[in-house]
């Protein structure tokens, strides 16, 4: 990665124009806010700091878990300890980072603020990113497994949507997992994308890098708001809950994919409540935004042409579906469409490169 590459922050959700009505830019639960985490967040203690170690929480995620508590590393969000861990490398003296070809943008963006070079191949790496399900995919990362058995110093496992994978599994066994940074961001599941808080659990053979981590973090990196979610994610109710959603989502899922496939999209195969697909015409993303229906544009994700689409509800179907047939679209709008015939991941890889450069 040249020290000259601009990496910018692009999320999917909330912009200039306020929220979304029918928002497929996300890949939140769209079946939440979850009920019982919404009343623990509601119901917080905002008036009093929280335990600057975070020792009820930290034992309640170590025995959810069933991991030492000394594993549990607590970070203001997903997007937080990638840029810490990301410093934490640095400063042990390691210089390389591997990413998955298609790969959320802070992976990259911590990457060059912190001087990493990017490498082609993980076994070059000090430094390693995985996510499964995948982003923008949502499917498992080819070659995971070989990957964790890299001589990198870190390999991470962004695990963001895996209480939202609706089939398939991880590809790493419990060894390999133990073997890896687990970095867990529930408020995607829970529906709270307002409310920022993550977790990590340490590999093993990762107390050390723990400890690090630890001294690189500011006073209290999770507010009373994100302690109360976090602690409610753990719940026997809350995970009740999300396994309920899941059905829905998936029956969600199947009449979304029926009913865009029926107007011409190319749809790509995925695991969890979000896809990647290629419109048959190009996109009036303006036009669109002005119907109070946003998409994901996967570009900065690594697969140009395409955009991904986190599951809605019927109505949120339905209003896609509508503009769609009503013509929002526009061969003058900038859009992530390259022509009539689907792209491959191969030559949407080397349409980002050039993007890139």
């Amino acid at each position: 990665m040249s020290q000259t590459t601009r990496v910018r922050h692009l999320h999917g959700g909330p912009d200039a124009q306020g929220v979304p009505r029918w928002d497929f830019s996300t890949n939140a639960n769209a079946c939440g806010p979850c009920p019982v985490a919404l009343a623990a967040v509601q119901q917080a203690d905002a008036a009093h700091y929280p335990d600057p170690g975070y020792t009820d929480l930290r034992a309640a995620l170590a025995a959810f878990h069933s991991v030492a508590i000394e594993r549990i590393v607590v970070a203001g969000s997903a997007s937080e300890f990638i840029a810490r861990i990301t410093a934490a490398v640095v400063r042990g003296g390691e210089r390389r980072v591997w990413l998955p070809p298609l790969a959320y943008g802070d992976y990259a963006h911590a990457a060059q603020a912190w001087g990493l070079a990017r490498v082609g191949d993980a076994a070059q790496a000090d430094l390693a990113w995985l996510c499964e399900p995948s982003s923008p995919r949502g499917v498992v990362e080819a070659g995971a497994a070989l990957v964790v058995g890299s001589p990198a110093s870190a390999v991470v496992l962004d695990r963001a949507y895996e209480p939202l994978r609706l089939s398939g599994r991880c590809s790493l066994n419990g060894d390999a997992l133990d073997q890896v940074w687990q970095l867990w961001s529930p408020n995607k599941a829970l529906g709270l994308t307002g409310v920022r808080g993550a977790y990590a659990i340490a590999p093993l053979q990762g107390l050390a890098l723990a400890r690090r981590l630890e001294q690189l973090a500011p006073s209290w990196p999770l507010g009373a708001h994100a302690v109360a979610m976090l602690t409610a994610w753990v719940s026997p109710g809350v995970q009740d809950w999300l396994a309920q959603s899941r059905g829905q989502l998936a029956r969600w899922k199947s009449t979304q994919l029926a009913l865009l496939q029926g107007l011409g999209w190319h749809c790509l195969p995925s695991e969890a409540n979000y896809f990647c697909a290629q419109a048959p015409r190009p996109v009036d993303v303006a036009a669109l935004r002005a119907q109070g229906i946003k998409l994901r544009d996967t570009t900065s994700l690594g697969l140009p042409g395409h955009w991904r689409l986190g599951v809605l509800p019927p109505d949120a179907q339905e209003a896609l579906a509508d503009a769609w047939a009503a013509g929002l679209t526009s061969q003058g709008a900038l859009a992530a469409h390259v022509g009539a015939v689907p792209l491959t991941i191969e030559e949407a890889q080397g349409r980002r490169e050039a993007f890139e450069s």
